[in-house]
Order: C-alpha cells, then sequence, then structure tokens
C-alpha cells in the first residue's frame, strides 16, 4: 500500500489544486492521499473500486470524494475513464454559509467521506446523462484553464470547481433513489443545525425537521459523527465565540448571548473545557 502526495502532480504550494482526466487500462495499486482529498467523476466505462477492505462495482456517472486516511484502488477496468480533482479541504471549506447547510454538501463532501473511511460505505451519487453533459461541460472548462493558465486561471477555476460543487450537491439533494436513508437524515439534521446554531433549537427541534425521532436522531449521529447533536451545535457556537473574541470588542457576556448560550457562567465554562482558558485569557493572548 502507497501514499499518494499533491506534489506528485503539481508544485504550487500557494495554489494546491489538480484537475486531469485519467484513463485506466490497468489496475492501480491500493494507496491513500496523505495530504489531499479527491473528488472523482466517472465519464465512462466501469471498474470495481475497492475502499479499504470492501469492493464496489462503479460506472459511468458514480462521483464521489475521497479523503486522506482512506484506502482505495481500481481493479479489473473496462474503458474505464475517470476526472480527478484534487485539492486541499481547506478549499471546501471555504465554501459560503447557504452551502454548508446544503443537504446533500452535507452527504457528499463531508458525511461520506469521513463515514467512508470506518464502514463501508459507497457513493449515493449517480448522474443521469443530461447532468453528465453538464458536468462533463464544467470539466472541460477547468482542464483547459488549468492547462492554458492564462491570468487570472486560478481565480477561475476556484470558481469553476465551487460551481461543480454546487451542482453536485444540489443533484445529491434532488435524487430519490440509491441514497442511504440514515444518511440524509443525518444530513438534513446537520444542515438544519449549521442554519440555525444561534437560535435557542432543541433536540426536539432538530429531529423534527430530519423527520426522525429524537432516539433515532442521536443514534446515527453518534455512528456516523462519534458525537451527539447537541456536542456538535455547541461546538459551532464555541468556534463563532472565539472568532468573535479574536475579531470583535464585544463584551463577553454579549458574545455569549449572540453565539446562543442562555447563561455566560455557563459559557465560560464550556470555552475553558474545551479550549483551556477562559474567554478573558483568550482574548488576553491575542
Amino acid at each position: 500500500m502507497d501514499n499518494v502526495y499533491l506534489k506528485w502532480f503539481t508544485n504550487d504550494e500557494q495554489f494546491p489544486f489538480y484537475i486531469q482526466y485519467g484513463g485506466h487500462k490497468e489496475d492501480t495499486p491500493l494507496h491513500k492521499h496523505d495530504d489531499f482529498t479527491e473528488l472523482v467523476i466517472v465519464l465512462n466505462g466501469n471498474a470495481t473500486h475497492i475502499v479499504n477492505s470492501e469492493t464496489y462495482f462503479i460506472k459511468k456517472g458514480n462521483v464521489f470524494v475521497i479523503n486522506g486516511p482512506t484506502y482505495h484502488a481500481y481493479q479489473n477496468p473496462h474503458e474505464f475513464k475517470i476526472c480527478n480533482i484534487m485539492f486541499r479541504s481547506e478549499i471546501i471549506r471555504s465554501a459560503g454559509p447557504d452551502l454548508c447547510t446544503s443537504n446533500g454538501f452535507q452527504a457528499l463532501f463531508v458525511l461520506e467521506p469521513f463515514y467512508r473511511n470506518i464502514h463501508s460505505f459507497q457513493s449515493g451519487l449517480c448522474l443521469s446523462i443530461p447532468s453528465m453533459e453538464h458536468v462533463a461541460s464544467i470539466i472541460f472548462d477547468m482542464i483547459n484553464e488549468y492547462n492554458n493558465k492564462h491570468q487570472g486561471y486560478q481565480t477561475m477555476l476556484i470558481s469553476k470547481f465551487m460551481e461543480l460543487v454546487v451542482y453536485l450537491s444540489r443533484q445529491y439533494d434532488n435524487q430519490e433513489n440509491g441514497t442511504d436513508s440514515n444518511l440524509m437524515h443525518l444530513a438534513n439534521a446537520i444542515s438544519y443545525i449549521e442554519d440555525h446554531y444561534l437560535e435557542p433549537i432543541t433536540l426536539e427541534d432538530i429531529a423534527a425537521r430530519s423527520n426522525i425521532s429524537v432516539r433515532t436522531l442521536n443514534r446515527i449521529f453518534q455512528s456516523y459523527y462519534q458525537t451527539t447533536p447537541i456536542s456538535y451545535l455547541q461546538r459551532l457556537r464555541l468556534e463563532r465565540a472565539r472568532m468573535l473574541l479574536r475579531q470583535s470588542g464585544h463584551p463577553i457576556t454579549k458574545i455569549s448571548y449572540d453565539c446562543g448560550f442562555n447563561d455566560s457562567n455557563y459559557f465560560t465554562r464550556q470555552f475553558s473545557k474545551t479550549y483551556g482558558l477562559s474567554p478573558k485569557a483568550f482574548r488576553l493572548n491575542q
């Protein structure tokens, strides 16, 4: 088993991004990506996809994301052609808050690659022929930009890449079949939390938005994310508070309430437990 590094494909440290058409006539060895994430779109043909110790049949239209710790390989390719887009995770993390509340985005770019590394999980997105044609046109423009490297190509590439991410997220969100129902319930829950984490929301609110019971919500959250919905909600609130402590001069009590904490003393205790410093000490150290 091999480690694969982004620097094998590009030496540009300022722009950690690479895109290519990949034609596979032979089996590829089992490998993992040491320092990058890969978006794969199957453009033609089929193959057996090995993910850790599991095998899956993949074909034209399948789309999936492989993150760093996951081993994978292709075997028995037949007229197999893919598009590989390799990028550092910070590019995806720069997505706007409206996209982070998309169920399809959470499922395809966050939950699937995370869950695939700890359990067997097959890709949930398979594009229709019209959708494939649209995706292929975006990819064609991206590869031309990358190869020609005209002035402003990096900005254009990131713009096109985010267009592709949004389009694929919408397709995932809209498809009715072939998607793990628990994954989509979880994506519903996370997108709701991401959209309302500064508001007073309860487990019952999250479960109702996800069309499941509180018990089921807790179970699938723990199974997929190894944490509870309330812990996830609190982490978002604390990260927001930490940002405001750095960037604003607002009183700590106001920040605690603005970030969804009804009790500033409770906020201080949770902040200190998470970051090892009180909010006041954290602000003074910035």
